[in-house]
């Protein structure tokens, strides 16, 4: 169990990163995939100022973590569409803490935070080991993307929150 989801610090970044990597080695995908990824899976201390970042804590060992990023404006990076608007960019989990709810309770973090900034629309790239866990969160199939891996399609999904007024 966590005990704690707090802002992440610029000086995790290499933490970051290294949990970023592990989580999706869990996949097994080729690794000639994780070159094509090193830029997306990096998360640098620039990342972090930048972007909405949080960490779970478990003791005081940060186990996992979220991001999410605000795109003004659409971009097409790598024939990748991008819409304009919040995006989640990461939420991994360690992986000898995975399967243990960490996951889920960041993404509630990250859902009521959107909800309390007033954030109506969360959009993210699902990897296709994981739709079971977007859809149960309560993400909707938006449409299927280019990936950055020539040939292969990943789906969109997107949270369309209710802000109380």
């Amino acid at each position: 169990m966590i005990e704690k989801i707090r802002i992440a610090s610029p000086s995790e970044d290499e933490l970051l990163t290294e949990i970023a990597f592990s989580a999706k080695r869990t996949w097994n995908y080729p690794e000639e995939y994780y070159k094509i990824w090193e830029k997306e899976l990096t998360i640098t201390k620039d990342y972090i100022d930048k972007n909405i970042v949080f960490v779970a804590e478990r003791g005081k060992q940060v186990v996992g973590f979220y991001s999410i990023v605000l795109f003004n404006g659409d971009h097409i990076v790598d024939n990748i569409s991008i819409e304009s608007g919040y995006w989640m960019d990461h939420i991994f989990v360690k992986p000898n803490y995975q399967k243990k709810g960490i996951g889920r309770r960041l993404m509630q973090h990250a859902l009521n935070y959107c909800k309390e900034n007033w954030i109506d629309e969360l959009r993210v790239f699902v990897d296709p080991h994981v739709i079971d866990f977007y859809e149960k969160s309560g993400a909707r199939f938006i449409r299927n993307s280019p990936s950055s891996i020539e040939g292969r399609e990943i789906p969109v999904y997107g949270f369309n929150l209710e802000i109380n007024l």
